[in-house]
């Protein structure tokens, strides 16, 4: 039997945005809704078949095809469940902000790429519905800096305008 990977779907997004939210309290109905989806979508493989033995030099083209099938639907159902989950959001929220706050700079980067990469922490959890007010994003960015950069902290503090 010969297993042949099928071209992307249409859109994983449309289809997740159909479903409900699984929230903690909800999964009967969650859980039908994404097997639901997840056929329709052919992505089902990985809930209707155990994962395959590790590809070796000896296995066969039908196992090769069979496994490169199993791989792609376990990660594509993965992210299908992730995008419809409440409490995902929730967890990447809160590491994001977990991030957010206790990064600090090692000078393994420019301060540019350090600074950029908490302006996109953020950014990201702005589209999750949190946004973080600019000054506090400057606060958290002057209080991930080394005591190298204390004279620039004390000259952004006596500045009037922020």
């Amino acid at each position: 039997m010969l297993y042949i990977v099928a071209s992307a779907p249409v859109s994983l997004y449309s289809h997740a945005t159909s479903i409900i939210k699984f929230n903690g309290l909800n999964f009967s109905d969650w859980c039908e809704q994404i097997r639901f989806h997840l056929g329709v979508l052919d992505l089902d493989l990985a809930l209707l078949s155990e994962k395959p033995a590790a590809i070796t030099p000896a296995s066969s083209d039908e196992d090769r095809s069979f496994y490169k099938a199993w791989e792609r639907s376990n990660r594509l159902s993965l992210m299908f469940m992730r995008m419809t989950s409440e409490s995902a959001d929730k967890s990447l929220a809160g590491t994001l902000m977990s991030t957010l706050t206790n990064i600090k700079f090692d000078g393994s980067r420019t301060i540019h790429e350090h600074i950029l990469e908490m302006t996109n922490l953020a950014a990201r959890l702005k589209t999750m519905g949190l946004e973080v007010n600019e000054n506090f994003l400057v606060t958290f960015i002057l209080n991930s800096l080394p005591s190298e950069y204390g004279p620039f902290h004390m000259n952004y503090n006596t500045l009037k305008d922020k």
